[in-house]
């Protein structure tokens, strides 16, 4: 297994949650880390947390101009960069019947478009150091749960990019893989589960696997393996795989026979709910993304 040590990786979305543990696991395993995001008081203190030698930038992904700037930037202070991790993302809730259409295009442009932005300026310096790009993906693009069709499309979306630039840059030494987390211990997730009810309802009643909570530590250590290894796929937990493997069973006639009844009391009451709160994110992304 290849070290990280010495190397320069670049993580969107750094400021908490996965993003930040993962850095926190690279620079413990000898990394120096970029850390691009929208909240600059967290980024610097997670950069602050690591010490010396690791930089920080307040980027936006949705703008191609911002993360240009900031790989620039990183690509100065710390001289190159060896692997980039595109996490940034937002997870809107909500029917496609009854939540906000701008919730929805937001997703896309935050989960897909962003990865394409990071992508695109930073495959220069990818390409220099024969490095590697990691693309946060969900378990969500193989397996769509309602009430989170704006997460589930734009992360189905960002699987199918990693792929393509994969088979792009293959020949130009360049590594191109896709993460998959399952539900893990953010505030993002925390987030869902205090606005909605039903969210825990719904969560409960899906088949194992799918249902798994892994911790952020845990995930950190799994996307820290997998930039290691150079992985095309990185599972959490690594039961995930299975469910990759067997992607049609959830949309199933099966699948859909044994969660109808589930279906038909929980989407109308997680309608309510998103109808009570009046927006379709989270509190937080809210104010991020204006």
């Amino acid at each position: 297994m290849p070290n990280v040590s010495g190397k320069v990786v670049l993580i969107t979305g750094a400021a908490r949650g996965i993003g930040a543990q993962t850095a926190r696991e690279l620079a413990r395993r000898g990394a120096r880390l970029a850390l691009v995001g929208l909240e600059p008081d967290e980024l610097a203190a997670v950069a602050a947390e690591l010490g010396d030698g690791h930089f920080w930038a307040e980027a936006d992904v949705t703008d191609p101009d911002s993360i240009e700037a900031a790989v620039a930037a990183a690509v100065e202070k710390l001289g190159r960069l060896d692997v980039v991790i595109a996490n940034a993302g937002i997870a809107p809730i909500g029917t496609v019947r009854h939540s906000d259409p701008r919730a929805f295009v937001k997703a896309v442009d935050v989960n897909l478009n962003g990865v394409f932005h990071t992508a695109r300026a930073a495959l220069p310096h990818l390409i220099d150091r024969r490095g590697y790009l990691l693309v946060v993906s969900s378990l969500s693009a193989f397996s769509p749960t309602g009430g989170m069709a704006a997460y589930t499309a734009s992360k189905a979306g960002s699987e199918a990019l990693a792929s393509a630039i994969h088979s792009e840059v293959a020949h130009l030494g360049v590594a191109v893989g896709s993460a998959h987390p399952s539900w893990i211990d953010t505030d993002m997730v925390r987030d869902v589960a205090k606005d909605l009810r039903t969210f825990a309802a719904m969560r409960k009643r899906l088949p194992w696997p799918m249902r798994a909570t892994t911790s952020v530590e845990d995930c950190g250590k799994a996307f820290a393996d997998g930039v290691e290894r150079r992985a095309r796929r990185v599972y959490v937990p690594r039961a995930i795989m299975v469910m990759h493997w067997l992607r049609n069973v959830p949309s199933s006639r099966l699948a859909e026979r044994l969660m109808l009844p589930v279906l038909r009391r929980l989407i109308p009451q997680l309608e309510q709910e998103v109808t009570g709160l009046g927006r379709s994110l989270s509190e937080r992304h809210q104010k991020l993304q204006g």
